[in-house]
Formats: C-alpha cells, sequence, structure tokens
C-alpha cells in the first residue's frame, strides 16, 4: 500500500505541466544518463555471475579411428632404405622449377625446410648448367616440379642431370600437372614406356602395401570417398620396371556431360620406376602436395631415392605447456571438472605418448583470483600437483624487457616462495618468459635473472627467427641457455578444453597413418637431444629487431636500431680492405665504428667468439647518427669473406713459429700428411683465394644487387671512380667530391688523404710494403692451383653481371 501511495505521488508530481517547463534539456539528459548507468551496472554483473556459473558443454570426442587393428599394423613395419650408396652422395636436394613463386615450389621449400634438408633451386627456364664441377655428389635427389620441364629442358642440361643420377645412384621425383579442361585426355609420355591420364576426379584412395618405399607411412588404411579435387593425373604403362604406389578409383567429376561413363579400372595416381627402364629411379606424382597423404609420401621417396641419406628419425618428441596456469579473466579459467578432464586427459595420452606429462607454468599472484568456482579449480590443481610437472613464468606475468634484472629477480623470488609454499616441485631447470619478451630479441637482464634465480637452461619462444612461417622456426643457445621448444598456442584451455580435443585427436591420426614413436622427456633432457640432433643451430642469428614489427613489439625501449650499420665492408685481406675504410670514413655522412681495443678498427663480430656476446655488445661499437635518415653506419672486417677465424695480417711477419719453419712453397704445396699445424697454415694462405667459393656462399644469402664487389687494383689506381661508384651502389646523396680530398704520394706509392694546409696523411707503415719477390716455382704452383678456380669466378661474375676485373 504505500509502494502504491509513493508510486502516485511520483507520477502526479512528474505528470504535472509547471514542472516540466522549469526542467532543462540538461537535466533530462542527466537523468537519462545516470539511468543507463545503472542498467548497464547491473546488466554487467548479472553476465559475469551467468558467465561464472556456465560451462560450454564438453568437446566431442576425436573420430579418428584406425581400421587395421594393432596385430595388422605390426605387420607393416617401416623400412631401411641405407645402403653403401649413400656414401658417394650429400643431404641435400637440387629443386628444379620453372618458377620458384609457384604453389608447388613453395609447398616443396615448406616441407624440405621444415625437415631440416638443405636444397637448391635452379629455374629450368633460364638455360643455364642445372650442375656444376662443385655439385659432383653435392645432391642425393633431384626433384622435378614438372614432368613437362624434364622432358622439355635442353638437350645438355638433359644429359648433364642423367648422367650425374647414374653415376651417383640417385633418383628423381617428378610431378605430374593436369593440363586444362579443354586439352587432350591421354598423352604418351616421350621417351617413356607411360601414358597419362588427365583431368580425373579420383575416390577410395589407398596405398601398396607391398611395396619397400614405406618407412614414415604407415599403408593399409583407405581414405574413403570422394578427394576434394578433380584434376589428377593418374597413370598407364607397359614395363616391369613401374609399380603403383597408390591406387584409387575414378569418381565422377562435379560437372559431367550427359553421356558420361565411369571408368571403374583401377587407378595409379602415384607410381614408382625402379630404375630397370633406364638406369635412373623415378617416383611420379599426379598431383601436388595440396593432398596431405602426398607429403608422407613424399618424405618416404626422398628416404627411398636417396638411400636412406635423407631420411628422418622416427621418434619424435612433443611437450605441452599449460601456460599460466592461474592467469586469466573471470569466466575463462579453470574450474574443478576442466582439473579433473585434464588428469584423465593426461592418463590417456601415456598410451600415445611415452612418458606424458602436462607442463604447467605458473605465475603466483594470480592464484585465488578468479570467483568461487575458479578459486575452488585452483586449489584442485594444487591437489594434483604431484601428476605434473611444473616451471617458473613471472609472478604478475610482467613482461621482461620492460623491466630492470633487479626488478625480474624480484619477481622470480617472489614465484619461488610461492612454490614452496605451496609445494610445488621445480625440478627440469626451464622457463617461459610472458609474452616470449625478452628471449628473442634477446634482453640480457632475463638471460641473468633466469640463471641467478632459477638457474635456467632451458626455454622456449614462438618468435625465433619469425613467428611466421612456422616450419621456419628454430633452436639457439645464448650465455648457455637453450631456446629449442619453438611452441605454437592454443585458445585458452578452461574456456572449451579445445585443446585436448586437438591433441587427442592429432595422437590418434600419427598412430593410424604413421610409423612415428610420439616420446616425451623433460624439458632439459630435450634440449640436449635437439642439439645433438641439429648441432648446426646452436649459434644464433642476430637480426634487425625494427625489421619485424613483433620483435619491435618485445624490445627494450632504450635500445635503437638506428645504431646497427647500413653495410659491411667484408673483406677480402689484403685487397686494399684499409684503403677502403679509410676513404669511406672522410665521407661527413659516414660513420664507422668505435676502435676495439683488441682488434683495432675492426669489430670481427660475426667470425668469432664476439658473436656470442650478442647484439648489444656489437652496438656498443656503434655511435647514435645525429641524421638517421641521411647518416650511414658501416664497419669493416677483412676476415668475414671466407668467414673463418684467419689472422689480420700474413703469418710471417708476425714471427709465426709454422712460417718461419718452412719456405712459402713448403706451405702451400704441403699434403695432407703434413702436420696439423702445416696444413692449417696451408689452408689459411690459400683458401681465402678461391674467391668464387666464398661469393657463393654469400649470394645464397643476400641476391646480387646487395653485393657490390670492388676492384683492389682498380682501387689503387683509381679511387675517385671507384669511391663513385660505392657511393652510387649505396644511394648516398649528397656525394663527396673526393677528387679535391684524396691524392698520390710519389714516395708512398698510392693515394692519400688530404689534410689541413695541404698535408697528406697515408695509411701505416705496413701498408704498401714491398714483398721479397716469390719463388718461380712457387709462383707457378698457385697460378695452377688457381687456374681452374679463377676460370668458374669469371663464369660466375658474368652470370651476375659483375665486372670481371682487369
Amino acid at each position: 500500500m504505500l509502494l502504491k501511495r509513493h508510486w502516485e505521488r511520483l507520477k502526479t508530481t512528474w505528470c504535472r505541466p509547471s514542472l516540466f517547463r522549469h526542467l532543462t534539456i540538461t537535466k533530462a539528459l542527466l537523468v537519462a544518463i545516470i539511468l543507463t548507468v545503472i542498467s548497464l551496472i547491473f546488466l554487467s554483473y548479472h553476465l559475469m555471475m551467468l558467465k561464472s556459473t556456465y560451462r560450454r558443454p564438453n568437446p566431442p570426442k576425436p573420430v579418428v579411428t584406425c581400421h587395421l587393428n594393432r596385430l595388422q599394423q605390426s605387420l607393416f613395419m617401416p623400412k631401411d632404405h641405407s645402403s653403401h650408396a649413400s656414401v658417394r652422395i650429400g643431404r641435400r636436394v637440387l629443386v628444379l622449377v620453372e618458377s620458384q613463386y609457384t604453389k608447388l615450389a613453395k609447398q616443396i621449400a615448406c616441407l624440405l625446410e621444415s625437415s631440416r634438408f638443405e636444397y637448391k633451386v635452379e629455374n629450368t627456364g633460364r638455360n643455364l648448367p642445372m650442375l656444376t664441377h662443385n655439385d659432383k655428389g653435392r645432391f642425393g635427389v633431384i626433384i622435378f616440379e614438372s614432368l613437362e620441364a624434364y622432358i622439355n629442358m635442353d638437350h645438355w642440361n638433359r644429359q648433364l642431370i642423367d648422367k650425374y643420377c647414374r653415376d651417383y645412384s640417385v633418383g628423381m621425383i617428378i610431378f605430374v600437372h593436369s593440363v586444362n579442361e579443354y586439352a587432350v585426355e591421354k598423352e604418351k609420355v616421350p621417351g617413356f614406356p607411360l601414358v597419362l591420364r588427365y583431368n580425373m576426379a579420383l575416390k577410395d584412395y589407398r596405398l601398396n602395401v607391398f611395396t619397400d618405399l614405406w618407412r614414415m607411412t604407415r599403408p593399409g588404411e583407405i581414405i574413403g570417398g570422394d578427394l576434394s579435387e578433380d584434376n589428377w593425373t593418374v597413370f598407364e604403362y607397359n614395363h616391369s620396371a613401374y609399380e603403383p604406389l597408390a591406387y584409387a578409383n575414378a569418381s565422377p567429376p562435379p560437372y559431367v556431360d550427359p553421356g558420361f561413363v565411369l571408368d571403374n579400372k583401377t587407378l595409379v595416381p602415384v607410381l614408382q620406376d625402379r630404375g630397370t627402364f633406364d638406369g635412373i629411379p623415378r617416383i611420379f606424382f599426379g598431383n601436388d602436395l595440396q593432398f596431405w597423404l602426398h607429403r608422407l609420401v613424399l618424405l618416404d621417396a626422398l628416404s627411398y631415392l636417396s638411400h636412406g641419406k635423407l631420411s628422418l628419425s622416427l621418434d619424435r618428441y612433443i611437450q605441452i605447456d599449460v601456460d599460466d596456469i592461474f592467469v586469466g579473466i573471470t569466466g575463462t579459467r579453470m574450474v574443478v571438472s576442466d582439473v579433473e578432464a585434464m588428469v584423465k586427459a593426461q592418463e590417456r595420452f601415456r598410451k600415445d605418448v611415452e612418458g606424458f606429462h602436462f607442463n604447467l607454468g605458473f605465475s603466483g599472484w594470480f592464484y585465488q583470483h578468479g570467483n568461487s568456482l575458479e578459486n575452488a579449480g585452483d586449489e584442485k590443481i594444487l591437489e594434483y600437483k604431484d601428476k605434473f610437472w611444473w616451471f617458473g613464468h613471472m609472478w604478475r606475468h610482467e613482461q621482461a624487457h620492460k623491466f630492470s634484472q633487479e626488478h625480474l629477480e624480484k619477481s622470480m623470488l617472489y614465484n619461488s616462495q610461492f612454490a614452496k609454499e605451496h609445494g610445488i616441485q621445480i625440478q627440469h631447470q626451464y622457463a617461459v618468459a610472458p609474452h616470449h619478451s625478452g628471449v628473442y630479441p634477446v634482453h640480457e637482464p632475463l638471460y641473468e635473472s633466469w640463471k641467478n634465480v632459477w638457474e635456467i637452461r632451458v626455454t622456449s619462444t614462438e618468435e625465433y627467427p619469425k613467428l611466421y612461417p612456422s616450419w621456419r622456426r628454430r633452436g639457439f643457445i645464448h650465455k648457455g641457455i637453450m631456446i629449442n621448444i619453438y611452441m605454437t598456442h592454443l585458445g585458452n584451455y578452461g574456456n572449451d578444453r579445445l585443446a585436448l580435443y586437438t591433441f587427442e585427436s592429432i595422437f590418434k591420426f600419427i598412430k593410424c597413418w604413421t610409423n612415428l614413436k610420439l616420446k616425451q622427456v623433460p624439458p632439459l633432457e630435450l634440449g640436449i637431444k635437439y642439439f645433438e640432433m641439429f648441432p648446426e643451430e646452436k649459434d644464433p642469428l642476430w637480426q634487425d629487431p625494427c625489421l619485424y614489427k613483433r620483435h619491435f613489439m618485445i624490445w627494450s625501449a632504450n635500445k635503437s636500431c638506428d645504431r646497427l650499420p647500413k653495410f659491411l665492408v667484408i673483406g677480402p685481406q689484403k685487397t686494399g680492405t684499409t684503403a677502403l675504410y679509410t676513404f669511406l670514413g672522410m665521407h661527413p655522412a659516414i660513420l664507422h665504428n668505435f676502435k676495439s681495443p683488441d682488434t683495432f678498427e675492426e669489430v670481427q663480430f660475426f667470425n668469432g667468439n664476439n658473436y656470442y656476446k650478442g647484439l648489444d655488445w656489437y652496438m656498443d661499437f656503434f655511435p647514435m647518427p645525429e641524421n638517421t635518415t641521411s647518416d650511414f653506419l658501416f664497419e669493416k672486417s677483412a676476415t668475414y669473406f671466407d668467414n673463418e677465424l684467419v689472422p689480420r695480417r700474413h703469418q710471417r711477419a708476425h714471427g709465426d713459429p709454422v712460417a718461419m719453419n718452412y719456405s712459402f712453397l713448403e706451405i702451400v704445396k704441403a699434403g695432407d700428411s703434413a702436420p696439423r699445424k702445416l696444413r692449417e697454415l696451408r689452408n689459411r694462405c690459400l683458401i681465402p683465394g678461391i674467391y668464387v667459393q666464398h661469393l657463393s656462399r654469400w649470394l645464397e644469402h643476400f641476391p646480387s644487387r646487395q653485393l657490390f664487389i670492388v676492384d683492389g687494383e682498380r682501387l689503387k689506381s683509381k679511387p675517385i671512380a671507384v669511391m663513385n661508384n660505392v657511393q652510387r651502389f649505396l644511394h648516398i646523396e649528397p656525394r663527396y667530391n673526393y677528387s679535391a680530398q684524396i691524392r698520390f704520394d710519389q714516395k708512398k706509392g698510392f693515394y692519400c688523404q688530404v689534410m689541413d694546409e695541404n698535408k697528406i696523411k697515408c695509411l701505416g707503415k705496413s701498408k704498401g710494403r714491398q714483398y721479397p719477390p716469390m719463388e718461380e716455382e712457387a709462383e707457378d704452383y698457385l697460378r695452377s692451383f688457381y687456374r681452374k678456380h679463377n676460370i668458374q669466378l669469371s663464369k660466375f661474375l658474368n652470370k651476375h653481371n659483375y665486372r670481371i676485373p682487369d
């Protein structure tokens, strides 16, 4: 009754016209805003309560099932492809493509890179030699992106390729593309007892179980139903050299003529040529690698055709981190049922993964910071704590690159104390940085804090060398910490349990279709195993963090990429690099590095132990340019060219004991049976001069447009013209007038810098000095030794449009 009278009073008051005349628009809006805010607060609270109690239904169980029982699966044991023929060939693949940008070319490159197989790509349309003198036995398999490219290859290259395969017992992998829909349906392959049928639609794909090819792939399963593409090529043959690797049935194409009649004959979409026809074993694919099973078949083909040289281990190691176990906004964190589901899943996973444990990462500050259901989930996690492995995160999930070493150590100590108070065992010397911050690009305080607090020896990241493409992720070692577990992320576990469904599906799929053996070992043991398998990855690859947005976002704000050089002078020795360094330093827009107390004007960062000191150490050698747009930082290290630790000057000039005990001729002619130190000195004398070998290696990593070759003799005789060309190459504006700044000195015999009051400054006594004449026999030997290399160098320079030195 009171409520009713109150409402009547309010209604009467608000409806009086005199009141509305006195209300301003501002007051009316203010009342509306207040009512809206109250409504939103009530709605938000209501939704939060709903979200805290509502759980999505459990995901469905994986539907991957094997058609073969365990006894049948045991019959298909992996084949061993190793033979004595593998001794003569390298672990490298030659890929011949019509264009490296086609979909198939990218698919091949992706598979080879993710398998850690080295490869070289050549364009078949360039009419240049596909193989050179240096390629003898270098390649274990040759892949042709297109059968048409192989058939139509120029006669000389075709003979060269075929002869190489016969000489080294190397096989070919050839892909056959379907022609357009208006072309003929059948076509005979010139020179082969083969007929191709194009544009076929297939179904019921299965592998031939009676062949020696299968190592990683487990045959016997059938992919029922229609395959997704209708542009398959199938093979018909009439020779005992050929054997089907796969079978399929014809399926009606999506668009057919009314009179179409389905061919019920069994078709062959992948064919093996054992080599008895013309001495070259081959495997033909009737489609690209978009079809997932072809990727497995290709890996087995590489192993088979290379006599086991290009084989991968069947032991695969996996680690699943449940990162941020206590972190998450309310409504997405784990509740009791999530924890129990995780424990049960771990037990199931152990049937397929030897030694499996979930690895839980924790930030202790977030413990008991959810709603009542999630806090109960936190308690349940600790109740089961002994069933899992654990690793420390950061106390409040801080991004390491934003903080000092003092702050990071304090945060880690809080987390360590949390673990002790709750009986959490941390024993694997493994940690993960939130958002991978500070791991790469490297934040040195993080590495020092990890070692001081947790004695960390292994960590993970998804940022090295870049996030994408994922198959190029690698490991490295820095400051004694192994970065080798390169991870990927799934959505929040507690929100939908998607991870359990995904991983269980993957495990069952691998068990059905492959002979892979999944295992898990503690992170430290995994790190050691990784670098035993891939020792070449130990050295990090330092990159400019500003070239990649994700790297820049997790790089310390007090660092600047403007302190990195824009170009390098890489040598080689005794070719005028010091003179070039001096002339470059005269330019007002070009700044060189600070001198090193150990190596003078050369930093020698990329070719020795200095490299392991990290990018921060390197940047400290360079000034901060006043104008970051127009100024050019650079450094010169003559030993970069041949990428070996070679002395900066001639050995005899330094009193090297080996050089003092032998003549120059005895050194350069030393055989492989000579004493080790003599052989090492011989190599340091001869190998840097094999220019074509070192230039080829540089161009494997850089396009030719980024490499400018200076003729040392021309720099000595015509330095002004050379320096003008250098400025043009570097796109430096405005141009510096070298003609007024350098002058020929008759006494020294070369050009020197013009100083104030018309004085000149020349290089030191060690530069331009006269050496004793070389023995005639030694000169003849050197001419003979370098002749073939210089012929190759001439061809190399012509190929890449470089000027040949006088």
